[in-house]
């Protein structure tokens, strides 16, 4: 129905317009307990799909990526649509704007979406004082990011990420440092492993008990990767977000809107990321959580991420091209694809790529 009726209808509209329609909408309907009618049609449960991770309890592994509830207003409807944990952001320590409109573009032949949303944020006290003193029925990640100000650059991105964590550690059930988005500044990544090292050290003084995840662009070399593995095991990171969006265009079929500046998310990302996750799984011989994100638009997208390496996975991109009901599909999914291949948990399959 999603795709046939509904779908056509919101894709002649301006993509940014639809997504601030979905922030009011969702809003709508759990500020008058309306999402309780969401859950009969979109929620599967499976003891099957049930994890423990880091100490937190994942009813599935589906989550919500960063980068759609920028500003913490929808977690409380996100368990009725289905997802299995959420990440909300990414949060930036001062509010900010973003890049100039229009900053959505979707890119209907490749199934993806042109992102130059520049990292619209309230800022991280904002946000934190939304979540502040709330219980949430079931986990919520916190991407934290740089601010977009070409002004901030070297010690000071070092600055300006420490502050949005201190703000934010305690906001969340874990703490992404997202280093990669591609669309803040001059456009570079902060996957410098000298600056890395001088925030991890920095948030390491303070640290007690977060959980922290490192976010990595799908465009990373191989070389940059070994440096921060390396520094994610000298400096206790739990584990990697694989991966954000993507700046390569070479290898997708070409339309008018690649005319348009930003990163692309979708299928576009599905093999660079897959290709990471198993990178980094096979290296550190599953030492790290991976969450797996890019191009999940089915169960069997989701449960070849899961056997490269990843734990858990999220998505945004399926969600709009599928519809809501996707997350529950791709669970009951899951949860045949284990029965194929005799695991009794979601666990047993992680790294299990034959």
């Amino acid at each position: 129905m999603y795709k046939k009726f509904i779908r056509p209808v919101l894709f002649c509209i301006d993509p940014e317009k639809i997504h601030n329609l979905s922030i009011r909408s969702g809003k709508f309907f759990a500020l008058f307990g309306l999402s309780i009618v969401l859950r009969k049609f979109f929620v599967y449960k499976n003891k099957k799909l049930e994890q423990k991770i880091c100490g937190i309890k994942f009813e599935n592994p589906v989550g919500l990526a960063a980068g759609f509830d920028k500003n913490a207003e929808l977690v409380d409807l996100m368990p009725d649509i289905g997802f299995g944990f959420v990440e909300i952001g990414s949060v930036t320590a001062k509010p900010c704007e973003g890049n100039p409109k229009p900053r959505l573009h979707r890119l209907v032949k490749n199934r993806g979406i042109i992102v130059n949303y520049g990292l619209v944020s309230d800022g991280a006290k904002k946000v934190r004082d939304k979540l502040k003193g709330r219980k949430f029925r079931i986990p919520v990640g916190v991407s934290v990011a740089k601010t977009n100000d070409r002004k901030i650059k070297g010690d000071g991105s070092v600055e300006d990420y420490f502050e949005g964590f201190q703000i934010m550690k305690n906001s969340g059930d874990y703490i992404t440092i997202n280093i990669s988005c591609p669309n803040a500044g001059d456009g570079r990544s902060f996957e410098d492993s000298v600056l890395l090292e001088k925030l991890l050290e920095k948030i390491k003084k303070v640290r007690k008990k977060e959980i922290i995840f490192v976010k990595i662009s799908p465009d990373i070399g191989i070389k940059d990767l070994d440096k921060i593995i390396s520094l994610a095991g000298r400096y206790d990171v739990n584990g990697f977000v694989v991966s954000n969006l993507t700046k390569n265009r070479k290898e997708i079929y070409k339309e008018d809107n690649l005319k348009y500046p930003g990163g692309i998310s979708g299928k576009a990302n599905a093999k660079k990321s897959n290709e990471l996750i198993k990178y980094i799984y096979r290296k550190t011989g599953g030492k790290f959580v991976i969450i797996g994100c890019g191009g999940i638009f089915n169960g069997e997208d989701a449960y070849e991420k899961i056997k490269s390496g990843a734990n858990l996975v999220q998505l945004i991109t399926g969600m709009i091209y599928e519809g809501p009901a996707v997350i529950g599909r791709i669970n009951r999914e899951l949860a045949r694809l284990l029965e194929r291949d005799g695991y009794s948990n979601i666990g047993e399959a992680v790294g299990r790529e034959r």
